[in-house]
């Protein structure tokens, strides 16, 4: 009979225990943390330097696409293409995102109970001195000396009751999203310095096809003035000055091919490359700017990467509230294991010789002298401040569109400008030079001519370039060009 009751009550404490373990789990879900509500930002109903456009929304899901190509290069599509493969950069943030969503994947686990399966094996005896040890010697069985065998599969489960560990999974995925939105900014930034290195390696091909033709037409300059020196027409400072126009035009274009060799290399580090590797042939430049379409609505600076990034880092801190805050109460955990124990592994199976247990703990810290609620105050703290920089991170967006949509109206103009200014500056050249020939003018009005030409040709190409480089600057701005979702 007493060993009825003993198995009685054994029973009755397991249902108790399983009991409990149903309350907790209903009690789960009880966040403690505070709601997550996107902090609002400025939404200017249009941009000053660009009307038409409409009001800011959130949009870092729109789909960005190929930006590049807007460009119309076949050479700049295939480079840009390359860079997501290569870049170190860019394949640095792809790490840091798998480590974060690995960190989503170990918050999440702590979600579910663990299991654990042990074992071990233990000879035990008593010591008798020589004697002893040599009846045990003579004993088959090893004597006073005995084996026990045991294994045992145990079980434990935090219920999630205050809700932090479910708090701790949700900052890890928005930890995750802002480590893809990181990535994507890596990968726009790698595109964009692409491009613009780009555009000014061809810059230097139009300024070393421009010095080609300058150094080419100095020379026949040169061999003018040198004739009518050798024939007494000309002074000797005539020669001096023309031999002083060509080597300058020379080192220009020595001073062109290194910054072409600059652009090449950084292009190469970019792709993943050495220099030694990496060579881009010289071809005629286009210099192609998208022209920015009307109406394009002020959400497209919303998809920029940083942004996202920002706004996913204020709900990680969000969520360090209700982790800070779950210190308030106690926390409870779950504990089983059921094995047995035998002097024979054979046995090990037997029922008689099976143990069991569960078991509830909780835990309640009773004074802290404040400790918890410096934890809740500072994680309120840096909340405030993830929210902060997002703002801040979104009025300088908008800054920035504004200023690339002005430099891109402004040098649109100025274009126009350059080109009307090298136009006049290379028809008062060829003037002066047939006057020249004609004994009409000094020669010092030629060297001046010849400098007032070139200078004005190469702003043209700098302007040009300029275009190019704005344009790049502005879809960067923009969160990687201004294509709405189909």
């Amino acid at each position: 009979m007493k060993h009825t009751m003993h198995a009685s009550h054994s029973f009755r404490f397991p249902r108790r225990a399983l009991a409990l373990a149903a309350c907790a789990c209903l009690a789960s879900g009880c966040a403690v943390g505070p709601a997550y509500q996107r902090p609002t930002t400025p939404a200017p109903a249009q941009y000053k330097e660009a009307q038409g456009w409409a009001p800011a929304a959130p949009a870092d899901s729109l789909e960005r696409g190929p930006w590049w190509t807007l460009f119309g290069d076949p050479v700049l599509n295939q480079l840009a293409a390359g860079v997501e493969v290569s870049n170190q950069n860019v394949a640095a943030a792809a790490a840091a995102y798998e480590q974060a969503r690995a960190l989503v994947r170990g918050q999440r686990a702590a979600l579910f109970p663990s299991l654990s399966l042990s074992g071990g094996a233990t000879r035990s005896g008593a010591g008798g001195g020589a004697n002893n040890s040599a009846n045990n010697a003579n004993n088959s069985g090893g004597g006073g000396a005995a084996t026990n065998y045991r294994a045992a599969l145990g079980a434990s489960w935090e219920p999630d009751i205050w809700g932090r560990l479910r708090a701790g999974v949700d900052g890890a995925a928005a930890g995750a999203q802002a480590s893809a939105a990181d990535l994507a900014a890596a990968r726009l930034s790698a595109q964009g310095e692409l491009a613009t290195d780009y555009f000014s390696l061809r810059q230097s091909d139009a300024q070393l096809a421009l010095l080609a033709d300058t150094v080419a037409g100095y020379q026949r300059v040169l061999a003018i003035t040198q004739n009518r020196f050798d024939a007494g027409i000309a002074a000797k400072s005539d020669l001096l000055q023309a031999q002083t126009q060509l080597a300058n035009a020379q080192i220009g274009s020595l001073t062109a091919a290194r910054s072409r060799a600059r652009f090449e290399h950084a292009i190469a580090v970019l792709l993943g490359k050495t220099p030694a590797e990496f060579t881009l042939p010289v071809l005629a430049w286009q210099p192609r700017v998208p022209a920015i379409p009307p109406g394009l609505p002020s959400t497209l600076v919303q998809r920029r990467p940083d942004i996202a990034a920002a706004e996913r880092r204020v709900a990680v801190a969000n969520e360090q509230i209700g982790i800070a805050r779950a210190a308030y109460f106690p926390s409870l955990s779950l504990t089983g294991s059921y094995g047995a124990s035998a002097s024979r592994v054979g046995d090990l199976l037997n029922a008689s010789n099976s143990l069991w247990s569960l078991g509830l703990s909780a835990a309640q810290t009773l004074f802290d002298a404040g400790a918890t609620a410096a934890k809740v105050a500072g994680a309120r703290a840096a909340r405030d401040a993830a929210i902060a920089h997002y703002r801040q991170t979104v009025l300088s967006a908008f800054g920035e569109v504004e200023d690339q949509l002005s430099a891109t109206h402004v040098l649109a103009q100025q274009q126009d400008l350059h080109r009307q200014a090298a136009r006049a500056a290379d028809q008062v050249q060829a003037q002066l030079l047939n006057r020249y020939r004609a004994g009409q003018v000094v020669y010092s009005d030629v060297v001046a001519a010849q400098v007032t030409a070139l200078s004005a040709r190469q702003a043209l190409i700098q302007a040009q370039a300029d275009s190019q480089t704005t344009a790049v600057a502005l879809i960067q701005a923009l969160g990687g060009g201004w294509r709405a979702p189909e």
